[in-house]
């Protein structure tokens, strides 16, 4: 669990959002990216990055990866409770959330990385 007031560090992949009006750190570790292969049957992180770069996410993807990086960021969240949550823009405030969080995992805080494979 983090301290009360921490901030999100985009080196470490880690983002910030509001979720049920608290502000949140979501991170994809390797612990939280390791859940998501088994729950999308990716075979290799290569193959995650592939999927969520189709760019076709249902809502319960977006469950399953929020929910992941709430975990990760080391908020007590279980998928169900995301399920139930709320943030601004609402569904389209969860595509956000997904869209900041997978840009921080696999391209990262700067744009040089983008061209780093996996």
């Amino acid at each position: 669990m983090r301290c009360a007031g921490a901030r999100a560090n985009r080196h470490r992949g880690e983002i910030e959002a509001v979720i049920d009006g608290e502000r949140r750190i979501l991170c994809l570790t390797l612990g939280a990216l390791a859940e998501l292969e088994t729950a999308f049957s990716a075979d290799n992180l290569a193959g995650l990055a592939e999927r969520f770069a189709q760019g076709r996410l249902r809502a319960a993807d977006i469950i399953r990866i929020v929910g992941a990086g709430l975990r990760g960021g080391g908020n007590l969240y279980t998928d169900h409770e995301v399920a139930e949550a709320n943030v601004e823009g609402g569904v389209a405030g969860f595509a956000a959330i997904v869209g900041d969080l997978l840009t921080a995992t696999f391209i990262g805080a700067g744009s040089e990385n983008s061209a780093r494979p996996l």
